[in-house]
């Protein structure tokens, strides 16, 4: 029978488990009528996805830091910046808004 999966398999991932966690997962897997396999696929990914997120959040902040202290240089392009977003601001009907 053709393989019908929307990922067809291109690799595997061999690993040695203690049998009595083994045959717990393969249970509970069973319990819920889902593939090991699958359950084991979408670990995985979930894995990279929250490791992504977590590197991606570490970058924003080393910026953040960055930023924040060039900013602390009243000559700076970044002080600038935040002068005029405050002029800006004060000049709007909605400063109010904002700044709440």
């Amino acid at each position: 029978m053709p393989r019908t999966s929307e990922h067809p398999k291109q690799d595997s991932f061999n690993f040695r488990i203690d049998p009595a966690l083994k045959a717990a997962f393969v249970a509970a897997a069973e319990a819920e009528d889902k593939p090991a396999a699958s359950l084991l696929r979408d670990f995985m990914r979930a894995y990279v996805a929250r490791r992504e997120r977590r590197l991606f959040t570490l970058e924003a902040q080393r910026q953040s830091r960055a930023i924040a202290r060039r900013a602390g240089d009243p000559e700076s392009d970044e002080a600038r910046a935040l002068r005029d977003m405050d002029a800006l601001l004060e000049a709007d009907d909605f400063s109010a808004e904002w700044k709440a």
